[in-house]
């Protein structure tokens, strides 16, 4: 007696899938395990209008047949009759969503070159009506060579239809596999072509704001002119945070400058006050006036979020990290190591290669995250000339752009190296799903930007706080003798620490100055920039020096500040970052590994810059 013919319910996550097979099996379902794999089998029976029985298998939903997780690779075994246990399906029926069909019918394009008899249910029409998109599904049956079937899975709305076409198709090894099939072996990119392509000649109507989308992606998307138009947008919002946040900056310098000099008016000249003037005021205030820049450059990446844009950003991103040998599904993790390292990396979880997660651990440090931007912006600010290259271009800006990329392109070059060496492997692309452009919500940009400011005014207040007060008082003690000609810095115990570690990064353009202000960043980035303002606040001789960037203008020159910044794009400096290595690593092996090749780029990349720019004349 021939078994009863099986037939493999497949599709994307999110299409109705599973609605469609509680509608077709109804009570008779059972679940368990996949052989050898913890991942659950949905299998039930229903009945053609034949009465004969069918077997029906509910696969889990994924994006292509390169798999990138367990769940995906089930799928993929299954309907290709690799999966231990299960024989070859005798038929698929693919469920696809119908408001979203140009990137669901990447997925069914592969399944029908596989050769097996298919049935597409055009599921959620009801749906798509309601967006105002009118689809034919003659015609889409015309173009993919299959029957098309719409459904709507969780009214039961063309069951009966959809049986009578698996009637026709279900047929016990009637079909063997084509794995021959050029479409199998196609890139992503051509199937999305091919599947827009389909997805257009079978819409009959749609709302002007689906055309839209299809227009813009047309530019957003293009391999050209979407790069082109990414660059532009970091471009303005590099821009945007000298021109716009450069008045605020010096209002909220100017508001703790009246603070320190209120306090010293009221308050004879002590050790306390030293320490609420030159360690607290001074050395929070330098880097809460830089809290304006911050919030304008989380303003834009937030409307970029909510606009639908980042996820196309990331797309084009793909194809760039694909070759380093990156995942896909990597840009997520290193988008989120803007704000900060220590979500994206464990952010990383997401990612089932280990090889792949390693990489993205150990590179999400040369992000550029949002605690570089004061030491940015304190040192473009004061050493760079604000003059205009072009209308509307400013230098400044142009230099936090550059500072951006070159944080990116030596992450991808790292990249490379540690994909070719010790985390050799294979790379694996990602499928995502393009949301709909749309206009942010003026309250969520609010919430998003008051979040920041709350997260960013709470490390100020405690960690920045905290770790420039110890500063201070190495600073201040021991005190240098009334008469001495040894300045108060050099006679701390700080100074005494920083002079003699200071020959060791004499060579790459660093003072004393600069090697006080990295021993207490390693508590975090932006640390730095309280404590040059502590630093200059006890060393200075007159109100004037009091001033950070006329300080900087006097003490340092052009080629060791492009050398300082240069050690911040790659340098690790932050204790949380490695310590969250450290966990989500078990073990202090690649947490050492990530600090020591960091340190030594920060001092290969700021001693060339140096030597550069001496040479250049800076």
């Amino acid at each position: 007696m021939n078994p009863a013919p099986l037939v493999a319910l497949v599709g994307n996550p999110n299409a109705g899938k599973s609605a469609l097979f509680n509608a077709l099996t109804g009570a008779r379902q059972k679940v368990g395990n996949y052989p050898g794999v913890t991942v659950e089998r949905h299998a039930g029976r229903m009945a053609l209008p034949d009465g004969r029985p069918v077997e029906l298998l509910d696969l889990p939903g994924t994006y292509s047949l390169e798999p990138s997780s367990p769940d995906e690779r089930v799928t993929r075994d299954v309907v290709t009759g690799t999966q231990a246990g299960e024989r070859l399906p005798d038929a698929i029926v693919v469920v696809v969503d119908a408001s979203n069909l140009d990137n669901h019918l990447r997925f069914t394009l592969q399944l029908i070159a596989l050769g097996l008899p298919v049935v597409v249910a055009l599921n959620m029409i009801d749906l798509a009506e309601r967006d105002g998109l009118k689809l034919d599904p003659e015609a889409l049956a015309r173009e993919l060579g299959v029957p098309v079937i719409p459904t709507v899975a969780v009214r039961k709305r063309g069951i009966d239809e959809l049986k009578e076409a698996l009637a026709d198709l279900a047929t016990p090894g009637a079909t063997a596999l084509r794995p021959s099939d050029p479409v199998l072996h196609a890139d992503i990119a051509t199937l999305q072509r091919r599947a827009r392509q389909i997805a257009m000649a079978a819409t009959i109507s749609e709302t002007p704001v689906r055309r839209w989308t299809h227009m813009l992606d047309s530019v957003a998307l293009h391999p050209v002119f979407g790069v082109l138009l990414l660059f532009v947008v970091l471009f303005v919002m590099f821009q945007a945070v000298f021109f716009a946040g450069a008045a605020p900056a010096d209002a909220i310098a100017s508001g703790f400058d009246w603070l320190a000099g209120l306090v010293k008016q009221v308050m004879p000249e002590s050790i306390l006050r030293s320490l609420i003037t030159d360690g607290a005021i001074a050395g929070v205030g330098a880097v809460i006036k830089f809290l304006p820049q911050i919030l304008i450059m989380f303003f834009f990446i937030l409307v970029l979020e909510a606009s639908g844009y980042m996820v196309r950003a990331a797309f084009l991103m793909d194809r760039i990290m694909a070759s380093v040998g990156l995942s896909g599904r990597a840009f997520i993790p290193l988008l989120s190591s803007f704000a900060c390292a220590v979500p994206g990396i464990m952010s990383t979880r997401t990612i089932e290669d280990e090889k792949d997660r390693l990489t993205t651990i150990l590179i999400a440090p040369l992000m550029t995250c949002s605690a570089r931007l004061p030491v940015y912006t304190l040192v473009i600010g004061a050493m760079i000339p604000n003059v205009r290259v072009l209308p509307f271009v400013g230098l400044q800006g142009l230099v936090m752009l550059g500072l951006y990329i070159m944080g990116v392109a030596g992450a991808f070059v790292v990249a490379l190296v540690l994909r070719r060496t010790v985390t050799k492997g294979a790379s694996s692309g990602f499928m995502m799903e393009m949301p709909k452009y749309q206009l942010p919500s003026v309250r969520d940009l609010a919430i998003g930007l008051w979040s920041r400011a709350e997260i960013f005014l709470k490390r100020a207040g405690t960690t920045i706080a905290f770790t420039t007060i110890v500063l201070w008082a190495m600073l201040s003690f021991p005190q240098v003798p009334k008469g001495s000609p040894v300045s108060q810095v050099n006679y701390s115990v700080a100074g005494r620490i920083a002079n003699a570690i200071e020959p060791a990064f004499r060579p790459i353009g660093f003072n004393r100055d600069i090697v006080l202000a990295l021993i207490p960043a390693m508590a975090a980035r932006e640390v730095s920039v309280a404590a040059l303002g502590t630093v200059y606040a006890i060393d200075s001789s007159s109100d004037d020096e009091s001033k950070m960037a006329q300080t900087l203008q006097k003490r340092w020159s052009l080629a060791t500040a492009l050398a300082f910044l240069m050690w911040f794009v790659f340098a690790p400096q932050c204790i949380s970052t490695i310590a969250v290595t450290r966990r989500e690593t078990n073990g202090w092996k690649w947490p050492a590994f990530m600090v020591s090749y960091l340190f030594g780029l920060a001092y290969v990349a700021a001693g060339l810059t140096y030597w550069l720019a001496t040479l250049a004349g800076l």
